[in-house]
């Protein structure tokens, strides 16, 4: 199954630490998690908190512990297609909590979510159309399309789980676009 997963984190910085995670299944479902700082996590920045919302002191009285999210989340998506619009921030927050609750820091791979569009936008466009230069260029355009449409839309909200779900949205949005050329292209 895919899925898109999110994170907010402390700051951008070297010891950054995730804050959130949320991510939404390919049929609708969706989970989020405030993560309760593990102890040796104290760098927070205040323009990142002012991007996401989150004070620290809110971690500390409703986040579950980070290694029951950890755990949570080894369970959940183990086995599944994970994609995140920055995959290699995102990568590093899920790294970081998996390996502070004695978790392998690859339990979990991450991938960008421009390859689930891509692929998808093929897989739908390759039966009316032959395999090549022609295909690609479809297909990109149809993410193009689907990424401008999107663009003029909701902006981010810096939230994971309302953030996992607008690029849940965009995929659905590539696939109708990939559907509609299909029908036109027959």
């Amino acid at each position: 199954m895919i899925i898109f997963l999110d994170f907010e984190a402390s700051s951008l910085g070297k010891r950054g630490f995730p804050v959130e995670v949320g991510w939404v299944t390919e049929d609708g479902g969706e989970e989020g998690h405030l993560i309760r700082p593990a102890p040796d996590w104290d760098e927070w920045d205040a323009e990142a908190e002012s991007i996401h919302g989150i004070p620290r002191e809110r971690l500390l009285r409703e986040g579950s512990p980070h290694d029951v999210v950890a755990h949570r989340m080894v369970e959940a998506l183990s086995g599944h297609d994970l994609f995140a619009s920055a995959p290699s921030w995102d990568g590093q927050w899920l790294s970081r909590l998996l390996r502070a609750a004695g978790l392998p820091r690859h339990a979990l791979r991450l991938r960008d979510t421009e390859e689930a569009q891509m692929a998808t936008a093929l897989a739908i466009l390759r039966p009316v159309m032959p395999d090549g230069a022609a295909l690609e260029r479809q297909a990109e355009a149809i993410l193009r399309a689907a990424r401008d449409a999107q663009a003029g839309g909701e902006p981010a909200a810096h939230r994971a789980v309302a953030d996992a779900w607008r690029e849940m949205r965009l995929w659905q949005e590539v696939r109708r676009r990939a559907e509609k050329a299909t029908l036109a292209a027959t």
